[in-house]
């Protein structure tokens, strides 16, 4: 939410530079490409290493640094959030990569349910459609703000979903959960980067702001491909 401010106040359109645009959209997803890379060997390290996953599953279960490699991620994410203003560029980045080490080691389960081919064949289909869903939100001309909207409303009742059927159980609404996952995050991601790419087309010149909306921005898009990427895996996933 505080992201969607920063972008109100970032439109300024008297303020358009071709190439500060350019180099602000790189520069988004420069970060997003480290971060999901940091996430990738931490998941591999963790999810390879019989001493390093204990340390988050045990035989009874998940261990209490397991639960708080799980939650964490969501306190990081309120503090990069409501802390926007506070946080200098170089604290925003450090928390970032953080976040990104607490995911890798988090969703290092995925190697230990499914087969590394599997994992790697629904990672680049997944890299084709966040890569086409990108392409088409930076150069559509249709504005897609009330779509943005609406995939929102789809998301929260896609987690009251969720956590519904974490007690019922049932394998038909999984399915139908995965589905309009990769529905929604398929939609958000052209929606994000349009947002990004207005937010670049207000930027008057270089700065600690912006490249702090840089850092937010590539946090939205890592989330978009990492939740993409989680629900394509429970369709193209090959169990051990």
């Amino acid at each position: 939410m505080d992201f969607n401010n920063q972008t109100q106040s970032a439109q300024t359109p008297y303020g358009y530079s071709g190439t500060i645009a350019k180099n602000f959209i790189s520069n988004v997803f420069s970060w997003m490409g480290i971060a999901l890379a940091i996430t990738a060997v931490t998941a591999y390290y963790f999810g390879t290493d019989t001493e390093l996953i204990s340390l988050l599953y045990t035989a009874n279960g998940m261990s209490t640094l397991g639960w708080i490699v799980m939650l964490a991620p969501f306190a990081i994410i309120l503090i990069m959030n409501f802390g926007f203003n506070k946080l200098s560029y170089s604290t925003l980045v450090l928390v970032f990569g953080l976040y990104s080490i607490l995911m890798g080691m988090s969703l290092s389960f995925i190697l230990l349910i499914y087969t590394a081919s599997s994992i790697f064949q629904t990672f680049l289909i997944t890299s084709l459609m966040f890569g086409v869903m990108a392409v088409v939100g930076y150069t559509t001309k249709t504005d897609l703000t009330k779509f943005g909207s609406i995939l929102m409303m789809a998301l929260i009742g896609l987690i009251i979903a969720s956590v519904v059927n974490m007690f019922m159980g049932s394998a038909a609404m999984d399915y139908i959960i995965s589905f309009v996952g990769v529905l929604i995050f398929t939609g958000l991601t052209a929606y994000d980067v349009q947002k990004l790419k207005r937010i670049g087309m207000g930027i008057d010149f270089p700065s600690e702001h912006t490249n702090k909306l840089a850092i937010m921005g590539a946090l939205n898009l890592y989330l978009d491909f990492i939740n993409l990427f989680l629900f394509l895996l429970r369709f193209m996933g090959d169990r051990k």
